[in-house]
């Protein structure tokens, strides 16, 4: 994070924010719409606050954990508040459980197939030697 970007009352517009974590200014829009991000107008334009560029930053966090945007939302909401941390952090860690049980899943399934593969191309190549 540069200097400029990280000075109290910065905003950003919508382009810069898109440039900066290299997503479309469409996808910007979308978290808007699921009440992520909410930026004040001039105009016709948006202006987006620090606090957006965080809660930005944090959903595109999220999902690349592989959480959802209802998971990322609740938690966002939940760093905002001034409440203590502990809830957050134990809702953070109900989810990283679900996902991690979730992948863990599928890396079984994962490798269930490769040793059916496997199995496949070992016929097939004691048929092909006979």
């Amino acid at each position: 994070m540069t200097a400029a970007t990280a000075r109290p009352g910065k905003t950003f517009t919508i382009t810069e924010l898109a440039q900066e974590f290299d997503v479309t200014p469409r996808a910007i829009r979308f978290y808007e719409d699921m009440g992520l991000l909410e930026p004040a107008r001039a105009g016709r334009n948006r202006v987006y606050s620090g606090r957006d560029r965080t809660r930005l930053k944090l959903t595109l966090r999220g999902k690349r954990l592989g959480f959802s945007l209802q998971e990322i939302k609740q938690l966002v909401d939940m760093y905002d508040s001034q409440a203590s941390a502990a809830p957050q952090l134990r809702a953070f860690l109900a989810i990283l459980a679900q996902h991690r049980d979730q992948l863990e899943q599928q890396r079984h399934d994962i490798e269930v197939t490769l040793a059916e593969i496997q199995q496949h191309e070992k016929r097939c190549r004691a048929l092909l030697a006979a």
